[in-house]
This record gives structure tokens, C-alpha cells and sequence, in this order.
């Protein structure tokens, strides 16, 4: 399929590397859930403690992601990115020799500076180098990409992680080959996106205030985070409860939801060309609480494998819809901050995952813990109506001037928020 992009150096193999390097945005805690309660078995930790395996890097990249944006907007996304992708791909791996918990953790934690750069550069890389129809289809195929990830990576961990736990932690060291793969093919500098005239200086509170929306677009992002490691953290102790213990049968039943983001990435273009925004986030929203509630009510292993799924295709259209919308309601010049400050907030989310629903899982039940979930599931499904019902979000220029995006030039206009 042909592709048109924003600038020459927006080729294919830009492409081509910048989809493989998205799937370690969802590999950086998914691949070690086959794993997860071996790991507790071994190290002899709680549920809500091993659940900080898959978090702890949240915590780190919630912290710098403002400075990796501010970086990525100064100097460009080439070398940031490549330089995060080795960081990534040597602290990961470290897991292979951790021997104790502090270890493990400490790995982690370093991992996490890796994974900001790893996070941020990517999508704003995908936001400028296209735009309009392209753009809408290429982060499709992101989503797919990552979906694909998220059967891949976690289906290799649990093939290996029936050899030693510390097996799938030698994964993240795809890392290393891929930063020097960005170097070689990403264009230097910074990347022009939909606007080509030169952004306002500032802090990350000097971009709210002139666009306040990415404020809401990026406090969804980390709602959907917490909702997403409900399942990441969380389902592998409900399959075991349900007769699914052994690693590889955990990652197998776990293909139900990246399986179904995946599908639903292939198709998101035509979605996005017959249904709205707010038609789109507001479905998705809605899948989730009714996959939530299976897993809270259902003794079934089937009917848990159709929770997975319909929460799979809530995924796939949210991320892609919710991540556009976020870079076009930032300043032109700011989309790196815009898009760290949803790096903030989601692995924010991430951490914060097991913190709030870990205790119901403990206290009671996994089943209660997912019956929580479904209730957060609905209380952000009223905030997107609360709030879709407000002006659409502009992007500005560097004097304050709405722009007239793209996708927008051509599109009817719609009530409310102005989403379509």
C-alpha cells in the first residue's frame, strides 16, 4: 500500500523501524506476565509486590518524561530515541542475572529512563511525519504493530520462561540493535509535522495554559492505563484461579485481547472514515466495562477468553483516536511535552494499577478486583461525556492562532465537542 508522508526522510524503513519500535512500548511490562507468578513463587512476594515488576518503570517514566519531551522538541527525535532504545535494551536485559527482588527492581527502575525516550520519541515521531487519511491509517497499523507485539513478545517469554524466569528478560535486548537501526535510517533535527512554523518556548504549564485540552486527552491516556494493567497484573492470578497456570497457556489465553486490537488496527482507517471520535472512545469505554464485568461474574474460561477480547477491541481504537487527538490539540513546535505528559500519565497509571486495585485483589477477591474496574470503566465513560460535550480541541500556532488541521480542512463538523 502506498504511503505519502510529511518530508522525505519519512520513508519506508522510517516506518518499518518506528512500528517494530512501538511494540516494546507494550512489551516493557507484558512480557514478563507469563512469567509473573513464578516470579512471585521464587522471590517469595506478594501479589501487589511482584505486580511492581511490571510497574516500576512507570513510576520513573512518569517522573522524566517531561525532560524527554522538552529534549525531543529542542533537539529532534533521532538521537534521543536511539540512545533510549539501547538504555532500554541493557537495563531490560539485566533482569536475566537479578538474583533478589531489591535487583530486579533497581534493574527496572534504570529500564524506565529508556522506556520514556522509547515512548515519547516514537509517537511523536508517527505525528509528524504524517498527516490527514495517512495518518489516521499508519496509526492503525501502529496499533496492530503493538497488538502484534503483544502476542509475539509474551508468547516468546512464556516459550522461554518454562526454562528459567529470568529467560524473557534477555527479550528486551532487541532494544540495542533497534537504537542503532533509528540512527541509521531517522532523519537528523527535528521533524516537520503538521505545522511548519517555529513553536513557542516554554514550560510544560506554559503549553496548558494556551491548550488545556492536552491536559484531558492525556488524564484518558492514564485512565485507559489503569485499566489496561488491571488485566496485565491481575489476569494471570484470575486464570489460575480458572485451571491456567503454566506460562505458555497463560500467553496463549492472553492472544484473545492483543489478537483483537490487532484486527481492529487493520481497520481503523475505515472507522475513522464512517464514525466519529466521540463515537469511537465512547464504544470503547463501553467494552470495557462489559469485559470488566465478565471477568468480575464468569467462572468460565471461555467466557473470560470473550472478556479479553471485547476489551481488545476497545484498545485497539481508543489508543490510536485518543493519541491523535492529544498531538492535535497541542501547540505547534510542543508536541514533544504533549506527548510526554501522556507518558506521565500513563505509566502513572501503570504504577498506580496495583496500588489501587491491588488491595481488592488481596482483601478480597481477583474477581472483586475486576468488578472495581468495571466501575472506573464507567465513571471515565461519564467524564468523556461530561467533557466531549465541550468546544473540540485546536491546535495553535506560536501566537495563539487556532489552526485548521488536516484532517479538519475537509471534515464535517459535528456538536458538542466537535468530534467526528
Amino acid at each position: 500500500m502506498r504511503t505519502t508522508t510529511t518530508e522525505p526522510g519519512g520513508g519506508r524503513a522510517v516506518l518499518a523501524v518506528m512500528l517494530l519500535a512501538s511494540t516494546l512500548a507494550v512489551m516493557a511490562g507484558a512480557v514478563l506476565a507469563p512469567v509473573l507468578e513464578v516470579i512471585r513463587g521464587e522471590l517469595g512476594v506478594s501479589g501487589t509486590a511482584v505486580g511492581f515488576v511490571l510497574t516500576a518503570h512507570a513510576l520513573v517514566v512518569a517522573v522524566v518524561s517531561p525532560a524527554v519531551g522538552a529534549l525531543i522538541d529542542r533537539v529532534g527525535v533521532r538521537t534521543p530515541l536511539a540512545a533510549g532504545l539501547v538504555i532500554y535494551g541493557v537495563a531490560g536485559g539485566a533482569g536475566m542475572v537479578a538474583d533478589s527482588y531489591p535487583a530486579l527492581i533497581a534493574g527496572r527502575i534504570v529500564f524506565g529512563v529508556g522506556a520514556a525516550v522509547v515512548f515519547s520519541a516514537t509517537t511523536v515521531a508517527m505525528l509528524a511525519l504524517y498527516r490527514g487519511s495517512v495518518r489516521d491509517r499508519v496509526m492503525g497499523w501502529r496499533s496492530t504493530a503493538m497488538s502484534l507485539g503483544g502476542v509475539a513478545w509474551p508468547l516468546l517469554a512464556g516459550a522461554v520462561g518454562g526454562l528459567s524466569w529470568h529467560a524473557p528478560f534477555a527479550i528486551y535486548l532487541l532494544g540495542v540493535p533497534l537504537g542503532v537501526a533509528v540512527w541509521c535510517v531517522m532523519p537528523a533535527g527535528r521533524l516537520t509535522g503538521t505545522d511548519t512554523r517555529p513553536g513557542p518556548s516554554g514550560s510544560t504549564l506554559t503549553m496548558l495554559r494556551r491548550a488545556p485540552a492536552v491536559l484531558g486527552w492525556s488524564a484518558l491516556l492514564g485512565a485507559v492505563a489503569v485499566l489496561l494493567y488491571a488485566l496485565v497484573v491481575f489476569m494471570p492470578l484470575r486464570l489460575a484461579e480458572l485451571g491456567v497456570s503454566a506460562p505458555l497457556l497463560v500467553a496463549l489465553v492472553n492472544m484473545a485481547s492483543t489478537l483483537a486490537m490487532m484486527l481492529v488496527g487493520l481497520g481503523y482507517a475505515r472507522l475513522r472514515g464512517r464514525f466519529g471520535y466521540l463515537t469511537i472512545l465512547r464504544s470503547a469505554v463501553v467494552l470495557w466495562a462489559a469485559a470488566f464485568v465478565l471477568l468480575g461474574l464468569t467462572s468460565s474460561l471461555v467466557l473470560a477468553v470473550l472478556a479479553l477480547a471485547l476489551f481488545g477491541l476497545g484498545a485497539g481504537v481508543m489508543m490510536p483516536a485518543a493519541t491523535v487527538l492529544l498531538g492535535d490539540s497541542a501547540p505547534a513546535g510542543q508536541q514533544g511535552r504533549a506527548v510526554a505528559l501522556s507518558g506521565t500519565a500513563v505509566f502513572t497509571g501503570q504504577f498506580a494499577s496495583p496500588l489501587l486495585l491491588g488491595p481488592v485483589v488481596d482483601g478480597l477477591s481477583v474477581q472483586a478486583g475486576y468488578l472495581t474496574a468495571a466501575a472506573l470503566s464507567v465513571l471515565v465513560l461519564a467524564a468523556l461525556v461530561a467533557l466531549t460535550g465541550r468546544r473540540a480541541p485546536r491546535r495553535h500556532d506560536a501566537s495563539g492562532t487556532p489552526l485548521t488541521l488536516p484532517h479538519e480542512a475537509t471534515a464535517p463538523k459535528s456538536p458538542g465537542m466537535g468530534l467526528r
